[in-house]
């Protein structure tokens, strides 16, 4: 597995297996364990997901040694601060049935994140958490956290996919040595990208889907990929990637599909704020 070096020197693989919506304990966890066997080796969950139990059961069924998966999980809004950082951290642990974490991410750019990333900071340097990062962040909102605390977060994980390029952000994120990870890089079906001319004639040329374009294009960009399916031969299928290479002809056809707009939410959208803000979850 292709791996990338975060900024404290921990590998992370480029390419992993997310869980977002996959809602049904047994299914998840049956969903894990299938993306293990096929050599998943990078796991991303969250606490909001409410399947931390079921990707811990299938860490455990797989009976791969431990230092061999990477484990994302993430604390959610209603759990920031110092004190209910700790406190929600030590949940997911239990949940997950794991010792420590690979990377622990802050899931939204709200609430008193600077309360929970001193939390994070010292869970870090505990050796509970291998790696801190954050998802959603902004450019402005990320590089605000990184003037006023000690520890640079190691990973951003945002919306990312061939509609939704953040091509400017990316070069930010890379100045700065924080690893972009994409959520939706396939960008849950919207804008019929499966049927997309561009993208399906790369397909053809290579004699692959264009799902494996899609991760391909990504990966080939150093952008971590953590694709969702419920399926277990599609989850083997985005696997496979790595036994071609685009290119750069193909990679900047890819590059005219970016309509530099969100496919879920407007930036700085009020609204929504408020919506995340009241969203409370059994966790």
């Amino acid at each position: 597995m292709q791996k990338v070096m975060l900024n404290n020197g921990v590998e992370m693989p480029i390419l992993g297996f997310g869980v977002f919506q996959i809602n049904d304990a047994k299914e998840c966890e049956q969903c894990v364990y299938d993306a293990l066997m096929a050599g998943y080796r990078l796991i991303d969950t969250a606490a909001a997901y409410q399947n931390e139990e079921a990707v811990g059961r299938a860490i455990k069924r797989s009976g791969i040694p431990r230092e061999e998966i990477f484990v994302t999980t993430k604390l959610w809004i209603q759990d920031a601060g110092y004190e209910s950082t700790k406190k929600a951290f030590a949940r997911s642990l239990e949940r997950l049935q794991l010792d420590y974490l690979d990377l622990y991410l802050i899931h939204q750019p709200y609430g008193d994140v600077y309360g929970s990333w001193r939390a994070m900071e010292e869970l870090y340097r505990e050796g509970k958490i291998k790696a801190i990062g954050v998802s959603n962040f902004q450019m402005d909102r990320l590089l605000d956290l990184m003037m006023h605390n000690e520890v640079v977060p190691a990973v951003n994980q945002v919306e990312n996919h061939p509609f939704f390029q953040q091509i400017e952000s990316a070069e930010f994120m890379k100045e700065h040595h924080v690893q972009i990870e994409s959520w939706g890089p396939l960008a849950e079906g919207k804008l019929n990208i499966f049927q997309n001319e561009v993208l399906v004639s790369i397909a053809e040329k290579y004699n692959k889907s264009v799902a494996q374009i899609v991760l391909r294009w990504l990966t080939q960009r150093e952008v971590v990929v953590i694709p969702k399916s419920v399926r277990r031969e599609r989850i083997i299928e985005n696997f496979n990637i790595f036994d071609f290479e685009l290119t750069q002809e193909d990679m900047e056809k890819i590059t005219t599909l970016d309509t530099k707009k969100s496919l879920f939410h407007t930036v700085n959208d009020i609204e929504r704020v408020k919506m995340l803000n009241n969203i409370k979850f059994d966790i």
